[in-house]
Order: C-alpha cells, then sequence, then structure tokens
C-alpha cells in the first residue's frame, strides 16, 4: 500500500476498498484455508515472539510516558506468557466449527418451496480498541474464521506490537493463499482515522469499538456505521442469604482481584442484610486483607479499614482494587440496585437457592448472568468460543461475547422446482 498517512481520508478510502475486495472473496473461502491461515498465523507469532515482547516493550515506554495507570499497563503487556495465550487462541479459532455455510434452520411450504436460513459473513468489520494489543490477533481471527475483512485500529500504545501481530496475521494469509487485505491494521496513531473509519458506510458493515468509555461513547455517539458496543463493565455480585460462604469468599476474591483492568472485574458487592453477620464480614475483610478499597454504605462501613462510599462509587467501573459495597434487604432489592446502577454486561448471584437463583436470572437483563462463578469469566475464551472480538451489551444481533458465530449474519435459500405463485 502506497504511504497515504499525510492525507487520512484518502488513506482510508484505499484501506476499506481493498477491505471490501478482500471481503468478496473470503466469503466463500474453504473452511480448511482459513484454519490453514490461522495455524500459520500462530506459527509465526510464536517464531516472532521475541521480536513481538521487544516491541511491546517500546509500547510500555510510551505507555508509561503517557500516563497510562497500572491496570491499562497491564492490558498493554506483553511476555512470552501471554503471547503464548495468544498463539493457543489463534489455534482454538482456527480448530472451530466454521459458521459460514451453517444451516441455522430449513423448511418445507405447502407452495413446494424448501426454505434455508444460513450462516453468512457480515462483510467488512471495523475494530478501534484501546491498549491491549492482544485484541488484534482476537479480532483478526474471528473475523477470518467467520469470512470477513477486518480493518483493525489499535491504540496508540499499542502500535508497535499490535503492528507485528497484524504482520503475523497476514503472513498466515499469504500461507494459504487467502487474500492478505483482509486484515489491515490502520498504519498510523493520528486520531482523525478513527473519525473516518465511522463514517465509510460504502466499505464497513459494522463497528466493534473495544476500549474504555470515552472510547466506546464516541463511537456510538458518531458512528454512522452500525455498532457492537458495550460502553462499560459494570460487574455486581449478590451475596444472598443462603450463599455458601467458602463458595462465597473464594468467588468474590477471584472476580474482584484476579484482574482488575479486565471488563469482566466485580465493581460492586451487594450483601442480604442477614447474611452481613455470618458470611458478609468475613469476605469484606477477606478483600481488605487483598489490599482492595472497600467503599461501603452505612452498614458495612462499620467494619474496620472501610471507607465511605459517595454516590459516584455507585454505578462506577472502577478497573482498580476498588470495589463499592451495600447491603439490600433481599434479591429484590439487588435486582433493583442492579437495574439502576448496572450496565448490562455481566452480573452474579451467589446463593444454594434455586428459587432464589432463578428469580434473579429471570428478572434481569444482563448480556451475561452467573450462578456461583466469578465474573472474570465474562470471556469468549472461556465460553468456548476461541476468543472474541468484545462483549455485546446491546439487544440487537449480537449480546455477551462476540465470537465467530456472532460475526455473521443469515441470508435465505429458497429452491423450487418450477414452482410458481397462484
Amino acid at each position: 500500500m502506497k504511504d497515504l498517512t499525510d492525507n487520512i481520508p484518502a488513506l482510508m478510502a484505499e484501506i476499506g476498498t481493498r477491505a471490501k475486495a478482500a471481503a468478496s472473496e473470503l466469503a466463500f473461502a474453504p473452511s480448511e484455508a482459513k484454519s490453514a491461515a490461522l495455524n500459520a498465523a500462530a506459527d509465526a507469532v510464536w517464531s516472532r515472539r521475541a521480536e513481538i515482547v521487544e516491541a511491546n516493550g517500546r509500547d510500555m515506554e510510551f505507555g508509561r510516558g503517557k500516563g497510562l495507570s497500572p491496570a491499562m499497563l497491564d492490558r498493554l503487556m506483553l511476555d512470552e506468557t501471554r503471547v503464548k495465550g495468544i498463539v493457543d487462541g489463534l489455534r482454538a479459532v482456527a480448530a472451530q466449527k466454521d459458521p459460514v455455510g451453517d444451516i441455522i434452520t430449513e423448511w418445507d411450504m405447502d407452495s413446494g418451496l424448501h426454505i434455508q436460513r444460513v450462516r453468512t459473513p457480515l462483510g467488512v468489520i471495523g475494530v478501534i480498541y484501546e491498549s491491549r494489543p492482544n485484541v488484534t490477533a482476537d479480532a483478526g481471527a474471528l473475523c477470518l474464521k467467520s469470512g470477513n475483512a477486518v480493518i483493525l485500529r489499535g491504540g496508540s500504545e499499542s502500535f508497535h506490537s499490535s503492528g507485528l501481530l497484524a504482520d503475523c496475521l497476514k503472513e498466515g494469509l499469504r500461507a494459504a493463499d487467502l487474500p492478505e487485505d483482509a486484515v489491515q491494521l490502520v498504519p498510523t496513531r493520528d486520531r482523525a482515522a478513527v473519525s473516518e473509519m465511522l463514517t465509510m458506510t460504502d466499505t464497513i458493515d459494522v463497528i466493534v469499538p473495544r476500549g474504555g468509555k470515552g472510547l466506546v461513547g464516541l463511537v456510538q455517539r458518531e458512528a454512522r456505521v452500525p455498532v457492537f458496543a458495550h460502553l462499560e463493565g459494570i460487574c455486581h455480585i449478590f451475596l444472598d442469604v443462603d450463599a455458601d460462604p467458602e463458595k462465597a469468599l473464594k468467588v468474590v476474591l477471584n472476580a474482584k482481584t484476579r484482574r482488575t483492568g479486565i471488563c469482566g472485574s466485580a465493581e460492586c458487592l451487594l450483601i442480604h442484610r442477614d447474611a452481613l453477620d455470618t458470611i458478609g464480614q468475613g469476605v469484606v475483610r477477606a478483600l481488605l486483607d487483598a489490599g482492595v478499597e472497600v467503599r461501603g454504605d452505612a452498614a458495612i462501613q462499620k467494619i474496620p479499614g472501610v471507607t465511605q462510599a459517595v454516590d459516584g462509587d455507585w454505578g462506577c467501573e472502577f478497573l482498580d482494587m476498588i470495589i463499592a459495597a451495600r447491603v439490600v434487604d433481599d434479591v429484590d432489592g439487588a435486582i433493583a440496585h442492579i437495574r439502576h446502577y448496572g450496565s448490562n454486561h455481566t452480573d452474579c448471584i451467589l446463593t444454594e437457592n434455586d428459587e432464589t437463583a432463578a428469580r434473579f436470572f429471570q428478572r434481569l437483563d444482563s448480556a451475561i448472568l452467573m450462578r456461583n462463578a466469578s465474573t472474570q469469566f465474562a470471556d469468549g475464551g472461556e465460553f468456548g468460543m476461541g476468543a472474541e472480538i468484545g462483549i455485546a451489551t446491546g439487544k440487537m444481533h449480537a449480546r455477551g461475547p462476540v465470537g465467530a458465530e456472532q460475526l455473521t449474519s443469515f441470508k435465505y435459500l429458497v429452491t423450487g422446482d418450477g414452482t410458481i405463485r397462484p
């Protein structure tokens, strides 16, 4: 591609044109070729792992210079273990069933028509993301698997490591004799490229933003292209009176402290009033002992070490070692709080009472609802999708982890035998 980085509209127009042409070929590429491309890309990533980690070191230095928080730096960082995770993710997606051409349902009509609803690629997907270079590989892999071309606009912080990962994906495409332009990384840090992508209705079929509230809010406000998005991951855990104390302790600690900077991290703990003395105090003390700042209401502030919560703490995505905590009267009180302050991402109930759990599941409409399991499982890889392009919290088309299947639409194939309509 010729260097057009000094002319962003022309650059993005050329990228879009190339992507659309590649998508038209990739839409009917054999499953074997797509799997071969992904496995070849995985081989390339692993063989270039030292180069990728070195490039990531430059990204980390840039991120520290920008004043990124520890949580954001953790999202940005790649070491050999995380590179191995990227490789495993590519191979997992390669091994999955190809969704393209899958017959969702079929039926016969009295008229003699046979009708099939069949999965088909969306076309060209634009992915706009911050900090996390692994999104380059995840998004590229899932789009390739589902027969879509992808335009990747990574954050300025991950510029070097994302560029190498995109190169590895292209290497895989070349090895499988598939169009190299099916994966393109926008080769500039200029923010104007984002604004341009949001208006490319002729060449981009859907935008997936993956990042903080500022980025996602901008995309949702300004995009003329359809958007799959979640604005925030404000994940709640409700500790019911019928919770198992040992399970509750393990789940809450994992949900908050495993990785605080991901969207599946728990941000608010709701405790049944009758469980505060029996289970809740122990859980709160364990959080405090683990270094978590607990911001509680009046009842929870009686536990030494808890600080006073303010109104802004409810519905806040801390992405840090901080959790808001309050007492509620019962499961309905928890449901009311989550409806008011939640983001429809992931919410969890800890209980051994089937009826209470069923009420929680039935009356909340978050994309992911969990029982007795850490909210950190809100991840496409943990759902058996190999990877995810993001967690969608809207109600149109895709919800929850967006994997290869969620990156398809469908068309109707109608077969007759000289059939005419009377």
